[in-house]
């Protein structure tokens, strides 16, 4: 269904019309998020269609879902985890959500399927965003899949065989010294000289779109709302999308108001949202000379600070900074008991939960944690660790 109106996530009384490009609230910089008419979409109607994401396209922005940019995104498997309960003594029902088996082996998939096909829609020619790499896969992808042509600005330190991923699929990929927020700069600075439009995380409307149907397909496998999310947290689109959809849920009359409590998990050597989280603070500042194996959580900083902070809260959940060694034992522990492809981030939420069972933390079954990506992508440094 096409929004009726994009919401300022700051100022409610900001709106604009959907029916045009839009990036940030020009009045306060905050990202916009959409809303829909009122719509109508039963459990039960789900039945007969396809297994993926875009079968819920009623809370989608599509007019039509044949529009959709696809490559068969979501409908990613909810696998049981009873050897790694037991390991860590928890006696509920424990899940992962894996990922990792999305069209580019990571959840960006669901957001850049979103975000390129709104912008197709809107007429777009030109694509570029930064990446830490996922994104970046996803977007070359998704872009080729559209015909329309992408770039990419990555930090130089990049895994190679992600680079490789985004060139092979006919990107062009620019090395940045830096960060992913430097990375950010120099694709903002692209976007303005070139016309391209602009997809970085939350600088447009459309990729929370996409990760909100994690929250979908929890709801409709589960027959609930999970107890207990567990989340490896970079740029946080996947929380905020998630706390969007339970909303959304509730509107259908697919869920009364519980909700998750929700877990942020982030790398002692890059945890600004923990820090932001446990000091009080409403947002979170630079996290000077990040550092993490954990690829996809390399993020400074966070555009979506304040959404991910306040959904915490809402929540009743925490923030919790793991150790680079936990974050390696968690995914070898996901890969060897439970052989789910695991990635580093993967395992930051194994670590995170052995973490918080260990401090007699209140965690509400069922626990999904989210392995976000395949291990394979980082297979340079999954070897080397």
């Amino acid at each position: 269904m096409l929004p009726s109106d994009l919401v300022c996530s700051r100022d409610p009384e900001h709106l604009f019309s959907p029916a045009q490009l839009h990036t940030l609230c020009p009045h306060d910089a905050a990202p916009l998020l959409v809303r829909y008419p009122p719509a109508s979409l039963r459990r039960d109607a789900l039945a007969s269609r396809p297994w993926s994401m875009w079968r819920y396209h009623e809370m989608l922005p599509v007019e039509n879902v044949a529009e959709a940019i696809t490559l068969g995104e979501g409908a990613t498997p909810l696998i049981p985890l009873p050897r790694l309960a037991a390991k860590l003594r928890f006696d509920g029902a424990l899940y992962a959500k894996d990922e990792a088996q999305n069209p580019t082996a990571s959840f960006k998939s669901r957001g850049m399927s979103v975000a390129v096909t709104a912008a197709r829609r809107l007429g777009v020619r030109a694509l570029v965003a930064p990446s830490a790499g996922n994104a970046g896969g996803a977007l070359a992808a998704y872009g080729a899949r559209a015909g329309i042509p992408a770039r990419v600005f990555v930090p130089r330190d990049t895994p190679p065989t992600l680079v490789e991923e985004m060139r092979t699929f006919g990107a062009g990929v620019e090395l940045v010294d830096g960060l992913i927020d430097d990375a950010g700069r120099c694709a903002a600075a692209y976007a303005a000289e070139t016309g391209a439009f602009n997809v970085a995380t939350l600088r447009e409307p459309y990729r929370v779109e996409g990760k909100k149907t994690m929250a979908y397909e929890l709801v409709e496998r589960l027959g609930e709302v999970p107890g207990t999310i567990v989340y490896g947290t970079g740029g946080g689109t996947g929380v905020i999308g998630m706390w969007k959809a339970f909303d959304e849920l509730e509107a259908l009359g697919w869920i009364g108001s519980q909700r998750p409590k929700l877990v942020s998990v982030q790398s002692e050597g890059c945890a600004p949202i923990v820090r932001a989280f446990e000091s009080g603070a409403q947002t979170a500042t630079r996290f000077e000379n990040a550092s993490t194996a954990a690829w996809g959580m390399r993020v400074p900083t966070a555009l979506g600070d304040r959404l991910i902070l306040a959904a915490l809260r809402a929540s009743g959940g925490t923030a919790v900074a793991v150790p680079e060694a936990s974050i390696r034992d968690g995914m070898h522990a996901l890969r060897a008991l439970e052989g789910v492809d695991a990635s580093e981030e993967g395992g930051a939420t194994a670590a995170a939960l052995q973490d918080l069972i260990a401090r007699g933390a209140a965690l509400p079954p069922p626990i999904v944690l989210f392995n976000t990506g395949s291990a394979l992508k980082y297979a340079p440094r999954a070897q080397g660790s």
